[in-house]
């Protein structure tokens, strides 16, 4: 047991910091409908992280550039989903999101083609190295998350008033391309610190799966929230701990435990229940 826990405390540490942040943004992911937005932006994160090797911007001695340029691109990517909104109901935007992580996906692709160990790199983007991130770099993000969490706290009015209802916010008098930019910049934010912990598939997977779940069992955004946070907190317990018996990578278990209870969930809920 004293082995477990010496060897899993530090990435259960990471999956706590990062469900905090996800399940709450999931909850406006949801209310939006641009379920992809997260993965668009993790791709946008790490097409930066593959453009900066493949050019030579970046290296391993030089994970300041790393870094930088994986916050650039993310940033791009907000930048395009605050403010192009289709003016044809034909085409949706999530439909825009899911052509731009396409898009950006092959451009990765393509890239990682110049790489020396292209395979490598493209494995570690989507599925992390949870099990070996440091202590440090779990501080760093817990206190970039708590800031991007104050903020939205200190506007929560706005930023929920536009996921709610993009029309009524509009009409309400917000400044909607402003609220939607600054949300899409703090998630790619998070989004960029959140791909270097765990990865593409884990970082989407904590955003969407506890949100999802809780909108199953709960009807308001407290008791979902609280409900989404203990989900996420105590599957990735079990995530951590199964991973570490069988052998497993850390990550995928804890993707397939997630969608796991969230099957339940969907048994489990009446029919008449929205």
């Amino acid at each position: 047991m004293d082995e477990l826990i010496s060897s899993m405390l530090v990435p259960f540490l990471a999956c706590v910091v990062l469900v905090g942040i996800h399940v709450y943004l999931g909850m406006h992911v949801l209310l939006r409908q641009v379920i992809f937005v997260d993965l668009a932006l993790a791709q946008f994160a790490a097409l930066g992280s593959v453009f900066g090797m493949a050019t030579g911007f970046a290296n391993e001695e030089n994970k300041l550039a790393y870094a930088a340029l994986s916050f650039g691109f993310a940033t791009l990517g907000a930048i395009f989903f605050a403010f192009i909104r289709p003016k044809s109901k034909r085409i949706g935007q999530e439909a825009i999101i899911g052509i731009s992580y396409a898009v950006a996906l092959s451009v990765t692709l393509l890239l990682s083609m110049k790489l020396p160990h292209g395979a490598d790199e493209l494995r570690e983007l989507f599925s992390g190295n949870i099990l070996w991130v440091e202590p440090g770099k779990i501080g760093w993000s817990a206190l970039l998350y708590a800031g991007v969490g104050l903020f939205h706290f200190v506007f929560r009015k706005q930023f929920f008033a536009i996921s709610q209802n993009h029309d009524d916010a509009k009409a309400a008098g917000f400044s909607v391309n402003l609220w939607d930019f600054l949300f899409y910049f703090t998630f790619a934010m998070v989004v960029t610190s959140s791909v270097s912990i765990a990865g593409v598939l884990l970082v989407f997977a904590f955003l969407v799966i506890p949100a999802s779940t809780s909108f199953l069992l709960c009807d308001t955004l407290r008791y979902r929230l609280i409900v989404g946070w203990i989900l996420g907190t105590l599957v990735s317990i079990v995530g951590v701990v199964a991973s570490y018996y069988t052998d497993l990578p850390t990550g995928p278990v804890i993707v397939v435990m997630l969608a796991f209870v969230l099957i339940i969930a969907a048994v489990l809920t009446p029919k008449t229940k929205s």
